[in-house]
């Protein structure tokens, strides 16, 4: 079985924003986060396994960049797995929760990345309550744009649909 890495020229927009990573690498300038607040039964295993089905449908979210003779490339990783952190929060006060959550969504927003090992998507999982949670999701801009995102929201919400019922993805 083939396990390497595909390597690809970088697009201009790829090129300009891992330069400025090159000039500032600790920069989280451009990462782009979502909180997403989840109300009601929330299927763990199901959301695990819906980010990683969407992981494997889009080689940016597999992507990292290496400087090469010529410049940087891409090198999509022909699978990767997403690890999402459950924490528990559960024994905070119902007040505490949005100062707790405003705090680590703005610590979360500031880590930066590493575009040469990635991965260039995070994820992490709060419990609040046993009926509600929050999603973090930190992307790097090199692999996504506010267009994608729509796309990664539709296809969360239309994926863990089926997962959470024992249903295969109804995505091509």
């Amino acid at each position: 079985m083939n396990t390497q890495n595909y390597v690809f020229p970088v697009s201009f927009a790829q090129q300009r924003l891992w330069f400025l990573h090159q000039l500032e690498p600790g920069s989280p300038f451009y990462n782009l986060p979502q909180v997403i607040s989840i109300k009601g039964d929330l299927n763990v295993d199901a959301l695990q396994r819906t980010l990683n089905e969407i992981v494997s449908r889009h080689e940016a979210l597999r992507t990292t960049f290496a400087d090469g003779p010529d410049g940087p490339t891409q090198v999509i990783a022909k699978s990767l797995t997403l690890s999402v952190p459950v924490h528990d929060l559960t024994a905070l006060s119902p007040s505490a929760h949005d100062t707790t959550i405003s705090t680590l969504a703005r610590e979360e927003a500031r880590r930066p990345f590493d575009l040469s090992s990635g991965p260039l998507l995070r994820a992490c999982l709060f419990a609040l309550d046993s009926n509600t949670h929050v999603l973090f999701l930190t992307m790097h801009h090199i692999v996504s744009d506010g267009w994608s995102l729509g796309v990664l929201f539709r296809e969360l919400a239309t994926i863990y649909e089926a997962f959470a019922a024992n249903k295969p993805s109804p995505l091509a």
